[in-house]
């Protein structure tokens, strides 16, 4: 047996020497380890205690390379850059946490903790500072355009861009999806609250998300592990309560516009916009009046829904890459 190993071995060196390949043998003596396992563009999923809870973050590449911090949407979390990490890590610092409540951060009770708009800016910015992060790219992305421009509000000289994918910061984006939502800000009563629990919180809400909007040519891009995904989080005892507080706390977001605005004109970041026309609940009216108060705007209006990255993930990976080179490297 053992020699008929060597002569395995010895005519499989001999084979990778005719092709021009050089075998690696691990040693079991030294216990050596092929660099390729231990790539700086892998995904590592870690987590920092930020105001006594866990936040649980995706993060890759050279922190000495450009940073792009990924801001995730409502029902979803960091999931929703899966595939869109790999892309940008071999050239960037990638940071994508996510939020109190979502993903596999910490879920305190709302008794416990704020969960608002304005705090989850506070947990990312806490995240930011502790990773020694202080020049930034957002992507923006539905409840991420609320949390990233309160971050720009904090630190706008922080900021070296924004990548906005169908999150708003204008009235006019706010359409006929949000009427009931709306209604409960006007009056947050039980009446209004169950009824967005039954509406927006069912799997059959969170797979129209996934879905709504994409051609149907494209719709079996979309992996349905999406929404069972998203659904088993949002059933976790408490999660629902929670999910009704952030939709209360949007609506401070609106009466921030204005402040928004006044900054993007002062400051000025330069924006890449890639947004999903076929987006009913942030459609493309709120795409277009950024570039009433940036001046460098570049704008994609992409035939897809809300989760764009779904069935145009190298298109914007191949946007986001020239829009750093431009505007960050």
């Amino acid at each position: 047996m053992k020699n008929k190993f060597s002569k395995l071995l010895i005519a499989g060196l001999a084979i990778s020497t005719l092709v021009g390949v050089t075998p690696y043998i691990a040693s079991a003596s030294t216990g050596t380890v092929s660099t390729a396992d231990n790539r700086i563009s892998d995904a590592r999923f870690r987590s920092m205690e930020i105001q006594g809870i866990d936040i649980a973050y995706r993060e890759a590449g050279d922190p000495a390379n450009p940073a792009i911090v990924l801001l995730h949407g409502f029902p979803t979390s960091s999931h929703m850059f899966r595939e869109l990490i790999p892309q940008l890590a071999d050239n960037y610092h990638v940071i994508a946490p996510d939020y109190p409540g979502f993903g596999a951060s910490a879920m305190p009770s709302p008794g416990e903790f704020e969960y608002s708009f304005a705090n989850f800016a506070n947990v990312v910015n806490e995240l930011l500072e502790k990773k020694s992060v202080d020049k930034y790219a957002m992507y923006l992305m539905d409840y991420g355009a609320p949390v990233g421009f309160r971050l720009f509000a904090k630190h706008p000289e922080r900021v070296s861009g924004f990548i906005i994918q169908n999150g708003n910061a204008y009235d006019e984006g706010l359409e006929a999806f949000w009427d009931p939502i709306k209604a409960y800000w006007a009056d947050p009563s039980s009446e209004h609250r169950e009824n967005l629990r039954s509406s927006l919180l069912t799997i059959d809400a969170t797979k129209w998300q996934w879905t709504h909007g994409i051609p149907d040519n494209k719709l079996e891009l979309v992996s349905p592990d999406n929404w069972h995904h998203d659904q088993y989080l949002l059933d976790r005892p408490g999660n629902k309560d929670i999910q009704l507080e952030m939709f209360l706390s949007y609506g401070t977001n609106v009466t921030e516009y204005p402040r928004w605005q006044e900054l993007f004109r002062e400051y000025q970041p330069p924006a890449l916009i890639v947004w999903g026309k076929g987006d009913y609940i942030f459609p493309a009216s709120g795409a277009h009046p950024y570039e009433r108060d940036l001046a460098s705007v570049e704008k994609h209006i992409i035939d897809t829904g809300h989760f764009a990255l779904e069935t145009h993930l190298e298109f914007i990976s191949t946007k986001i890459d020239a829009f750093m080179i431009r505007t960050a490297r």
